[in-house]
């Protein structure tokens, strides 16, 4: 008795697990997907370092040095961002919105007659149209992943106890 009471709660929890019918997967982009783009002064301490990126609308944008002999800032030469006045140490970052495409030319205020400026390219993202397997709602995909799971529960669930009924002493 003891027994079949054992496996019948072990298969109540089982099956819901193994019949449940669900697509988890995730193939659409976001915003958080995208590595946010570092940009340090180089050791000549007179360049970015790399000198040029390309990112996406919505991407971080990273100015990061630390203990520089010289002081450094990044401000973009139309004033689109400003990491602030020269600093050895910086962590500054900017995040282009969408609708922001386009190339940008920053500079180092107090080097930019030694040629310290880079350059960052901001490409748009695009909206894709999901696929038709995408557009089912979220009603559609409940309607059908529900039976899967319910269908094979409540008639294991329905068996055992009648098994258990029928096991029992009068």
């Amino acid at each position: 008795m003891v027994r079949s009471l054992i496996a019948t709660i072990l298969f109540c929890f089982l099956v819901p697990i193994i019949t449940v019918n669900g697509d988890f997967s995730n193939n659409s982009l976001t915003t958080t997907d995208y590595e946010p783009v570092i940009v340090t002064v180089d050791s000549t301490n007179f360049r970015f370092t790399p000198s040029e990126v390309t990112i996406y609308e919505t991407q971080e944008l990273r100015f990061f040095w630390s203990d520089e002999i010289l002081g450094h800032n990044a401000v973009e030469e139309n004033g689109i961002f400003d990491s602030g006045n020269p600093e050895t140490n910086v962590d500054y970052s900017f995040i282009f919105e969408v609708g922001t495409n386009g190339t940008y030319t920053y500079i180092c205020e107090p080097h930019e007659l030694m040629g310290m400026e880079g350059i960052v390219i901001v490409k748009p993202i695009i909206a894709e149209s999901p696929s038709p397997v995408q557009e089912e709602s979220d009603q559609e995909i409940s309607e059908k992943s529900l039976p899967n799971f319910l269908l094979p529960s409540t008639l294991m669930i329905l068996i055992f106890a009648s098994k258990i009924n029928i096991r029992k002493p009068l």
